[in-house]
């Protein structure tokens, strides 16, 4: 990346509240979000948020694109690799003490493999309430995984039970539902806590909610799905929307579950996550 572009990115990242704005956006890479939703996620007002988002966008770190009577943006990723890279290869000279702890852990061209243990792979699942589309996700992993992965699901304001509309349509399903139960996040993030290898976010408000990088960098993926709970009219029509959830769901995990997880790099399984949050891959 040119300097003058650097540091005009570095001067726009240097205030808090774009920032702010930058580090939620990345949370939902490389899916786009709208203001209103950024808004709300922030506690920011209309016009303060428009400023920020365009000098973010002037900066070339973010992106906006129209759909429909909708703006979205999104991080440029493109330009946030040149950013970051300036500052590790150019600024600091690629130093060893620099790099090492970042790069050592895991190497972008090397396949995805797991060390030694029962299963291959750990995967959480995080929504709000952990009682419906988290739940669904932990259920389908383990039973379509065949012993692959190990999941795990949580909520950054759990309900204190199951939705009884989800525990209806995974029974229906043919899945055991015995030790299921909402959980909060912060049991995951206890210093023993299992290091997961996938971290999924599968509601916007959770994906918009701060929170502390997870040990181990593990590949993380936004799969958000409009809440079911929320559904409103007959039992038939809300069981309806919740049976619609649990099947996009279900695509979305059997499309995770079939990558060729040892042929492909960090890289590559990252942009596989991105395409099944999106359903590019899940509907392949």
């Amino acid at each position: 990346m040119e300097q003058n572009r650097a540091a005009h990115a570095f001067a726009t990242l240097g205030h808090p509240g774009r920032l702010a704005v930058f580090r939620l956006l990345m949370r939902f890479a490389p899916q786009g979000v709208r203001p209103t939703e950024i808004a709300d996620a922030l506690g920011l007002k209309q016009n303060t948020l428009s400023h920020h988002l365009s000098d973010l966008t002037a900066s070339g770190l973010v992106a906006v694109t129209r759909r429909g009577r909708s703006l979205f943006y999104s991080v440029d990723i493109e330009s946030t690799e040149g950013l970051i890279g300036y500052l590790a290869l150019d600024v600091g000279r690629a130093r060893p003490d620099l790099l090492a702890t970042l790069l050592s852990p895991q190497k972008d061209t090397a396949p995805m493999t797991a060390p030694h243990r029962d299963t291959d792979f750990d995967v959480l699942f995080i929504c709000s309430g952990n009682s419906a589309r988290s739940v669904f996700a932990e259920a389908l992993l383990r039973d379509l995984g065949k012993g692959k992965f190990q999941a795990f699901s949580a909520g950054t304001r759990p309900n204190t039970e199951l939705n009884p509309f989800a525990l209806e349509v995974l029974k229906r399903n043919g899945h055991d539902t015995s030790g299921l139960r909402s959980k909060h996040i912060s049991e995951f993030q206890q210093p023993d806590s299992i290091v997961m290898d996938f971290v999924f976010t599968v509601c916007d408000t959770a994906a918009a909610e701060e929170c502390p990088p997870w040990p181990g960098q593990p590949i993380t993926g936004h799969w958000g799905l409009p809440d079911p709970v929320k559904a409103t009219g007959t039992d038939a029509e809300k069981a309806l929307v919740f049976a619609q959830t649990y099947a996009t769901l279900r695509r979305r995990i059997a499309a995770f579950v079939a990558l060729p997880f040892e042929g492909l790099s960090r890289m590559s399984l990252q942009s596989s996550v991105d395409a099944i949050g999106t359903d590019a891959q899940a509907k392949a």
